[in-house]
């Protein structure tokens, strides 16, 4: 009885450490782990052994802790958003060589747009890896183009992130009835100073917007010229990706209100 409650107790803690980092958002130093188990130090470090041999967690070159690559195998496997990312991979790769610039896909989580796909820029200025970031929905090309196809904003106030950003609800409307009229969204120097984004949205059959792609640079060579010959490029290529739109019955009173965004 007493190897069956130690083998138990082990189970457990393992899986307590291994809940904490897939709850992470960033990779986890060991003395974290500690401080939130309250377990041992050297019970720690076994634990994380044996989570590493079954590759359940890794270590980065800096010794930190993330997720294993069984673990986000499997989370690829049932992500519903992996058949969008195929389908639309040769579309950032087309935009990005028309554009030379780098070239996202993102989704809509519940506290910011989320990139889960990125062609680099052919430029060393300029080349950020978005991979994984949460950014705001009112201060990104990508969130806009959300939000104006039926993405839901986030309660709460619209922070300023630069001299540029939204911060009125009055103001981020008048952008997303922008953005409905020329079929792409634009943000410039509103999540970074001299950083523009152009962004349109990929629909699914009932009309909204299931993701989003942008095409992102410096102001010095996204001008407003460029914006337009980007947001062109993608709103053809975003229709091409969206599902057809259900048919549409006069007779059926519809239950979108005037000027609703």
């Amino acid at each position: 009885m007493r190897t069956a409650t130690t083998g138990a107790q082990a189970v457990d803690r393992a899986a307590s450490l291994l809940v904490h980092v897939l709850r992470a958002h960033d990779p986890v130093t060991f003395p974290e782990l500690v401080a939130a188990t309250g377990l041992p130090k050297s019970t720690v470090s076994r634990l994380l052994g044996s989570l590493e041999r079954s590759r359940l967690v890794a270590r980065t070159q800096s010794g930190e802790v993330v997720p294993g690559d069984v673990v986000t195998a499997f989370a690829r496997r049932l992500d519903p958003h992996d058949d969008i990312a195929e389908r639309a991979h040769p579309a950032l790769e087309r935009l990005s060589a028309a554009t030379g610039e780098t070239v996202n896909l993102a989704i809509g989580a519940e506290g910011g747009v989320v990139q889960i796909d990125q062609v680099d820029a052919r430029y060393l200025l300029g080349a950020v890896n978005w991979l994984d970031r949460e950014v705001p929905y009112h201060a990104t090309a990508s969130g806009k183009a959300l939000l104006a196809h039926g993405h839901p904003l986030p309660s709460g106030r619209l922070t300023r992130l630069t001299e540029r950003t939204r911060t009125t609800r009055a103001a981020l409307e008048t952008d997303l009835r922008r953005c409905l009229e020329r079929g792409y969204a634009v943000a410039d120097s509103e999540l970074e100073p001299g950083l523009v984004a152009v962004a349109a949205a990929v629909l699914g059959p009932d009309g909204r917007a299931v993701a989003a792609i942008s095409v992102s640079g410096p102001t010095s060579r996204l001008t407003p010229r460029e914006v337009a010959r980007a947001g062109a490029l993608l709103v053809s290529e975003c229709a091409a990706l969206s599902s057809p739109l259900p048919h549409h019955d006069p007779a059926r009173p519809s239950n979108r209100k005037e000027g609703a965004a």
